[in-house]
């Protein structure tokens, strides 16, 4: 299970972010400010970071700025969440080193695609160099699911919301919730979290 760490020193905004992942399958644990946030780092790394900007004691440059002068914190994902949705906003976090940008406010699927695109890449790197063997998967994948659903949960995992994936294999919001839906009942699978997994090892055929 993938942990999550959520800093955000809006308890409303906080709890929402936290129930909405924990709904998906990962572990989640939260920090109301940078501080806070670093001190968590350091007693339990976490798998992805969400974090806010405009905090009291240590913002959001300024933890992130500490993580990426740190080797063996700096590949931690890490998203910027924040009320500043300006471009000049967007290309200050993207150059301070962040890995993506979710303006607020957002829908609980750009959420879902935003965590599970960055950890989609982070567990492709890690089965690529453990070099593990999935054979019964993808006996699993080739006998249960269709090219076309295939396609859909490649774009799953990459962290594509269905919309991206309607507009990108042309087909209708309705049918990508249908195969959706399919592809989690076919790979007894319960939430975005494991959906993903089934994404990277679909990867690996």
């Amino acid at each position: 299970m993938h942990s999550i760490l959520i800093i955000e020193d809006d308890p409303s905004i906080c709890s929402n972010m936290e129930l909405i992942l924990r709904m998906e399958g990962f572990e989640v644990r939260t920090a109301a400010n940078g501080a806070a946030g670093l001190a968590s780092i350091a007693e339990d790394r976490p798998d992805l970071v969400l974090c806010d900007i405009l905090m009291p004691e240590m913002d959001g440059h300024m933890l992130l700025a500490v993580l990426r002068k740190n080797r063996t914190l700096t590949e931690i994902p890490f998203i910027f969440v924040t009320a500043l949705g300006e471009r000049a906003d967007v290309r200050s976090g993207m150059a301070a080193g962040a890995d993506d940008y979710l303006a607020k406010p957002f829908s609980a699927e750009e959420l879902i695609s935003a965590v599970t695109g960055r950890l989609h890449r982070l567990d492709s790197i890690r089965l690529h160099n453990s070099r593990t063997d999935f054979k019964k998967e993808h006996a699993i994948l080739r006998q249960r699911i269709s090219p076309r659903e295939l396609e859909v949960l490649l774009f799953v995992g990459a962290g594509a919301t269905s919309r991206h994936i309607a507009e990108h294999l042309g087909i209708s919001l309705r049918t990508v919730e249908v195969h959706r839906s399919s592809l989690m009942n076919k790979l007894d699978v319960a939430n975005a979290a494991m959906l993903a997994r089934w994404a990277i090892i679909a990867e690996q055929m």
